[in-house]
């Protein structure tokens, strides 16, 4: 059985800019408590709208647990 990698928030950098949350909307949400929450999914680490997202964090605060 594979282990999935998921997508963490190093709320500490976070800058809430969003550019996870528009490059993919299905796994990135803004909570109410105002900082960006992974939203629960099958798998993560093949999708390519992640990938981007995680890339393309003007902090680099997101990383794979």
């Amino acid at each position: 059985m594979k282990i999935q990698k998921k997508p963490v928030i190093d709320l500490g950098c976070c800058n809430q800019c969003e550019v996870c949350i528009d490059l993919a909307p299905h796994a990135f949400k803004m909570i109410e408590a105002g900082y960006v929450d992974v939203l629960p999914l099958d798998s993560y680490e093949d999708d390519e709208d992640i990938l981007e997202a995680v890339k393309n964090c003007p902090q680099d605060c997101i990383s794979w647990e």
